[in-house]
């Protein structure tokens, strides 16, 4: 009953985007139901900004509707195509975080950026967004000012993503027959697990691909995501020398708190998944599923369009911005090149 009295308002404002951009989704698939949630709920925010009690529920929708939706695509999925998928995007995903760090780390001096600020937007942007500046504020001491601004410019780009990547896919001619080269694109790219999640849903919907482009789409960034632990365990060792130069005491590296304990959920769903299908399950029956993790996605979308506050974000100013948009681009155009290089696009 705590939880319902807590979260229930928010989490029922979420279902109440989310069925009619469902609906709607399937009635005009090039848009998809997640960007049609997620601009639903970015307008909503416009006019509701005293969310009060639904808060709570809107950001329990965010975090854990999106995680189980993420571990529910497992099933289906063959435990070796994961693997040999996580592999093929490795050099891309290595390749995209260093250009994200070192754009930060050039524009942090050009722009005069707080360090924190920098930091935190650099590895927002090169790795999984909120998740990560949440692990890596602790270890920097970062303060509350410096993680909503670093968060909030992450969000804006998350939903430009989402709305446009599938348009740029079109436009610059990625294979529409399967969801492989997109995939790619979009879990390498795109900052947040949310939003790669709703672009591959929009592509898949675009070209009648079943959820052929999400699987590969959450794959790549599942991959990506475990980052977060040698980033915040290099940037913690650094921050432990500075402090014991200044005499002061560092935060201490916690691999509990930094490791997304939802990966091994999504490999042991498709574990699985693969022993059953060893054993002659139809992957058939794993469709329904399937069809409520793509629900879910856009019931997640929706509680981050409500998280999103546009004027907010402009309000605190044209730097980060600046910042956040100058490493999407860079990530973007070495994301393309390098997919390019290796023969995938």
């Amino acid at each position: 009953m705590n939880f319902v009295k807590k979260n229930g308002s928010g989490i029922l404002a979420c279902l109440a985007i989310a069925i009619p951009s469902w609906l709607l989704g399937k009635v005009f698939p090039v848009v998809g139901g997640a960007v049609i949630s997620i601009v639903t709920g970015m307008m909503v925010t416009l006019v509701w900004n005293n969310k009060g009690r639904a808060e709570s529920g809107i950001k329990w929708t965010s975090n854990v509707i999106l995680q189980t939706a993420v571990v529910l695509l497992g099933f289906g999925m063959n435990l070796g195509v994961i693997f040999q998928t996580g592999k093929q995007s490795l050099p891309i995903i290595i390749c995209t975080i260093t250009i994200s760090l070192i754009i930060a780390r050039i524009l942090q001096k050009f722009l005069k950026v707080p360090a924190n600020t920098a930091i935190l937007v650099g590895v927002g942007s090169s790795i999984c967004g909120g998740s990560a500046i949440a692990a890596t504020s602790p270890v920097i001491d970062a303060d509350d000012d410096e993680i909503a601004q670093s968060i909030a410019v992450i969000f804006f780009f998350n939903v430009l993503a989402a709305i446009f990547f599938p348009m740029l896919g079109k436009a610059i001619g990625f294979d529409t027959v399967n969801g492989h080269a997109f995939g790619i694109f979009a879990g390498t790219a795109i900052n947040d697990t949310s939003s790669v999640t709703a672009a591959a849903s929009t592509w898949d919907s675009m070209w009648n691909l079943g959820s052929e482009t999400l699987n590969e789409a959450v794959t790549v960034k599942l991959t990506r995501t475990l980052a977060i632990i040698p980033i915040t365990l290099g940037l913690s060792m650094i921050r432990a020398k500075a402090s014991a130069k200044e005499g002061k005491q560092a935060a201490k590296f916690s691999l509990k708190k930094v490791f997304p304990v939802f990966i091994l959920y999504f490999i042991l769903a498709a574990v699985i998944t693969t022993v059953c299908m060893n054993m002659g399950v139809e992957a058939g029956v794993f469709h329904p599923v399937k069809e409520l993790s793509k629900f879910m996605i856009v019931m997640a979308m929706a509680a981050i369009g409500l998280k999103s506050n546009v004027i907010q974000l402009v309000k605190t100013g044209g730097k980060p911005i600046l910042m956040g948009a100058s490493c999407w681009c860079g990530i973007t155009i070495v994301s393309l090149l390098m997919q390019s290089a290796m023969k995938i696009w």
